[in-house]
Order: structure tokens, then C-alpha cells, then sequence
């Protein structure tokens, strides 16, 4: 990994991407941490992906996150009578419960629940928003539309309900069939789709506990209006324009994309900005421009991370596309104005002790210029509440804990290091936070490093501890 770069790069696998030689192509290109889709691909399939991505772990001596991506619920129309029909704008079309096959003057929509929530005047999305329906009348098992925008109508088209919250649970059985299967392998974030409210969090936490970091996918325009509700609830927040952009008109992507990426960064949680970030490198061996300048926004404004979906799961030139973003990276992270825009969007600290400790932290860093700043975790908090400060230094994090050393390898600036000694002493951190910083490659004899952490050792949430310590020499005591 190299540590001049600061933003990761999240690469999904697939069938493009599904070998020992591909993954560690990718993981060499700098891929920090991998999706595994659970919308597509059997659980074999995963298992089998997971086992590889851990055996090269072992290989290349650095931790490697691993994310499961639920499908959630997926509204969809039935079956069409010949596969296909074609909508005309202004003409009438029935949805409801009758299982039917559908005709051009009505269709199938087995989901009560959306019935449930419609009101008069409502516009009903099919197809990714190709089609345009609006509710003229509605009951508890139908919806009498007339069609705004028409086009062609075939089986099993998804449905969207923009602006309404659904009475549905966002996961799904496959979902927690999908869900336990992942746990038991050992992923280490769960991606949430269909998040709605924080109390989708809660009930995905129910099932979750501590056994994995959530993410909440942000694809509903209705999660937009309890944002800062979720990302509290959150482990950490997916940007997923995508479907979001289904559902809202495209210029309002952008805007939102920035505003959930500085919620996330004020409340110190990891985010990504995900989907379409170089889709033509599905086909093609290099980006458009405007996709260059895309993922440079992203890292402009301070996102932890950049997502790959089908450019490295199965297109045509996977491990050139983890390349090119990480060259972009690279490049932005270069530029002085980078520096200056993350320093004007900073987020002023809180009054408590874990905010003041890295408040602290920011400033010293901005005057003594150290190689490093290392801290020391157990549960992930001191290393994220670092990296939330956006520091000039690489944040080196060390940890007893692996999961947390996984976990953490999708947070900005932090090199993570599963470190299974158990200390005791603050003299016994300082000692291992030098070792560790100068075998990482990071300062040398001489240089000055922070070091932060919390007291008593093990406490999550305990950031108390400011340190400024010096690599001391070959054979040499700590001063």
C-alpha cells in the first residue's frame, strides 16, 4: 500500500475477478478492501472468493477488508403476456395484486405494501425510471395510472416509489439467509441497501451485533430527510448514486453526494462514493475525462473511499481500472489545493476529551510536520476519530484486535496493523508505536511521530492520550 495515498479503493469481484492470480492483480494495482455483491453469485461462489482474498492477506502481510453487499427488497412488475408490451404516454394502465400475466392495459405488481403507501398524484418509476406512471386512484390492492412517459414494458421490471416511505423491512429472507452466510465466513462490513430511517439500522443491528460494521447504502431520497438520524446510527455511509438517481432528477445528485459526504466526515464516519465512477472501462481500457474528473471530486471532497462495481467485477479490464483510480488518487492527493479544500471543510471539534485529543492532534501535526501519527486501538474509535481530523501524516493503526485491522483499512490515511501484543504501560505503547512506524516504513531515526490512544488500554471510545515521541536509534533508548 502505498502511503501517499490517503482515499481507498473498494473494487467488487465477480466474474471477471474470481481467480487467486486476478485478486492479487488487484489487490497489487491497490485495491484496499473488496465487495462481495450478494445480489449476484451463489454462496459457493463467495465462499470461495473470501477464502482467496484471505489466503493473499496472508501473502502481502496487510490487512484486507471485506464488505458483503445485501440485495434487499426489490420491487418488481410480474410477467408480461409475450414478454413485452409498449406504453403510450397519456393512455390508462392498471397495477395490482391479480397474479395475471400482464397486457398493455395492465400488469402485475405483487407488493401490497406500495399500495398501502400510494396517495393520488404520486409518480411510480419503472424500468430505472424509463417510464413514468402517476396514481390517479388507489386502494389497498390496485392503482389506477395514467402513463406520463410511455416506452417498452417487459417481465419483471423494477418499480420505484420516489418521495414515499414504504412500510418494508430492508432485509429481506434471502437477505438474512445471504446475511448469516456472510457472518459465518467473517466478512467485516455489511452493506445495507434499501435503507430508509435509522430504524433500519437498528433492526439490521439486531441480527449483526458486533460481528460487523454496517454501512447504510443511501439510495432512497426518503434517507436523505433523516440523514444525519442514519449516519448517527451507522458504522459507516455508501454514496449510491445509482439508484439514487433513479429517483431524483440528475442535477441533484451531485449536491447530495456532497452533503452526505460531509455529514459522514463530520460524524468521523467512513464513506464512499460508489457507482459509475468509470463504467466505460467496462469496455474500454481507459476512462472518459469526465469520469477522471468524477473520481477526483470525490477525493477532493474528502470521501474515504472510491467504489468499483462492474468495472472490476466483470469488465474487460478489471485490474487497469483499480490502476487508473488509484492514479487519480494519487494526483488529486498531490495538488496543493487538495490539501487547502480539506483544511476549509474541516469540521470544528466537540467539546470532549476524544475531540479535543485529536483537535490537538491536527495542530501539532500542522507545526512539528512528523512522520507519522500512530494510534492505538482496540476497538477502531481513536484511529477513525484520527483519521476524521484529516491530518497531514499518515495515520499508522495499531491494533490486537484483526477484525479491527480489517475494518479499518477502508478509512482514509490509515495503514492498519494487527498488532496481537497486550500492553499495559504507556512506556510499552511508545516503544511499540516507534518499532512498529519505523518497520512500516514510515519514519526513521531521528523523526518525530504522535502518538495517540485511550486509557486504560481496551476502552473503546477512551481517546484521553497525546503523545509526541522520537524514533530513536539503531540500539538507542526512547528519549
Amino acid at each position: 500500500m502505498n502511503p501517499e495515498r490517503r482515499a481507498r479503493i473498494l473494487a467488487t469481484l465477480g466474474p471477471a475477478s474470481s481467480t487467486p492470480e486476478q485478486i492479487r492483480a488487484l489487490v497489487d494495482a491497490g485495491a484496499n478492501v473488496f465487495r462481495l455483491n450478494f445480489s449476484h453469485g451463489s454462496h459457493e461462489d463467495h465462499a470461495e472468493r473470501y477464502r482467496i482474498i484471505r489466503q493473499i492477506e496472508q501473502d502481502v502481510g496487510r490487512p484486507i477488508g471485506i464488505l458483503m453487499d445485501l440485495q434487499g427488497p426489490k420491487l418488481r412488475v410480474g410477467k408480461i403476456a409475450g414478454g413485452k408490451v409498449v406504453l403510450q404516454p397519456g393512455q390508462a394502465f392498471r397495477l395490482g395484486l391479480d397474479p395475471a400475466e400482464g397486457s398493455a392495459q395492465r400488469a402485475n405488481l405483487p407488493h401490497p405494501e406500495i399500495f398501502a403507501a400510494l396517495e393520488d398524484g404520486t409518480d411510480l418509476l419503472l424500468d430505472d425510471g424509463k417510464l413514468r406512471l402517476r396514481v390517479e386512484r388507489h386502494g389497498p390492492d390496485f392503482a389506477e395510472t395514467t402513463v406520463v412517459v410511455g416506452g417498452p414494458l417487459s417481465d419483471r421490471k423494477g418499480v420505484n416509489v420516489p418521495g414515499v416511505i414504504l412500510p418494508i423491512s430492508p432485509l429481506t429472507p434471502k437477505d438474512r439467509a445471504d446475511l448469516s452466510f456472510g457472518l459465518s465466513l467473517g466478512v467485516d462490513w455489511v452493506a445495507l441497501s434499501f435503507v430508509q430511517r435509522p430504524e433500519d439500522i437498528v433492526e439490521a443491528r439486531g441480527l449483526i451485533g458486533d460481528q460487523a460494521w454496517i454501512m447504510a447504502k443511501l439510495e432512497k431520497p426518503a434517507a436523505i430527510e433523516h440523514l444525519d438520524a442514519i449516519i448517527d446510527q451507522a458504522d459507516g455511509i455508501m454514496v449510491a448514486r445509482g439508484d439514487l438517481g433513479v429517483e431524483l432528477p440528475p442535477q441533484r445528485v451531485p449536491v447530495l453526494q456532497q452533503r452526505i459526504v460531509r455529514h459522514a466526515r463530520a460524524a468521523g464516519k467512513p464513506v464512499v462514493v460508489a457507482t459509475q465512477m468509470l463504467e466505460s472501462m467496462i469496455t474500454a481500457p481507459v476512462p472518459t475525462r469526465a469520469e477522471a474528473s468524477d473520481v477526483a471530486t470525490a477525493v477532493y471532497s474528502g470521501a474515504d473511499a472510491v467504489m468499483l462495481s462492474a468495472e472490476s467485477a466483470s469488465g474487460q479490464y478489471p485490474v487497469e481500472a483499480v490502476t487508473i483510480m488509484a492514479n487519480i488518487i494519487r494526483e488529486v492527493e498531490a495538488d496543493p489545493s487538495w490539501r487547502a479544500n480539506l483544511d476549509a471543510t474541516h469540521s470544528p471539534a466537540e467539546a470532549n476529551i476524544p475531540d479535543a485529543i485529536c483537535c490537538a492532534l491536527r495542530r501539532v501535526a500542522g507545526l512539528l510536520e512528523p512522520a507519522a501519527t500512530v494510534a492505538y486501538t482496540a476497538s477502531g474509535f481513536s484511529a477513525l476519530r484520527a483519521s476524521r481530523e484529516r491530518p497531514t501524516t499518515p495515520i499508522l493503526a495499531l491494533t490486537p484486535e484483526q477484525r479491527t485491522a480489517r475494518r479499518l483499512a477502508l478509512a482514509w490515511g490509515v495503514r492498519p496493523v494487527h498488532f496481537p501484543e497486550q500492553l499495559r504501560e504507556s512506556s510499552e505503547m511508545i516503544r511499540c508505536a516507534t518499532n512498529a512506524a519505523e518497520q512500516s516504513g514510515l519514519a526513521q531515526a531521528g523523526d518525530t511521530l504522535i502518538v495517540i490512544a485511550g486509557l486504560p488500554f481496551g476502552r473503546s471510545g477512551s481517546t484521553n492520550l497525546l503523545h509526541i515521541a522520537q524514533v530513536p536509534p539503531a540500539g538507542g533508548r526512547q528519549p
